[in-house]
């Protein structure tokens, strides 16, 4: 079982989340992205083949955990069943993409 690498000095950790429903062609991507940037989150959101999105998220603990509950809402136009998020490696990124 592969652990997380260690939490740089300021706390800062990252996380990946899979959301399902229907959250693509709804702006979620972008509106994901506006809430990242008020919430100082850096990653990215990102459509699977599947039908959900994954997302990327890196930030302090309090940030990351207000993002997630976003996560379970997402845009007006979204129907949100289920997020699926784990802890994963750290990795310093600059800014969120909408690849």
């Amino acid at each position: 079982m592969n652990q997380p690498e260690p939490k740089p000095s300021d706390g800062a950790r990252c996380m990946r989340c899979l959301i399902s429903g229907r959250v693509q062609g709804v702006f979620f991507r972008a509106s994901a992205r506006d809430q990242a940037q008020r919430l100082g989150v850096s990653g990215y959101a990102s459509n699977l083949p599947d039908g959900r999105v994954e997302v990327l998220a890196c930030g302090q603990p309090e940030a990351l955990d207000a993002f997630k509950a976003w996560l379970g809402r997402g845009p007006s136009a979204a129907e949100v069943t289920d997020v699926a998020c784990e802890s994963v490696a750290y990795q310093h990124r600059s800014g969120f993409s909408t690849a």
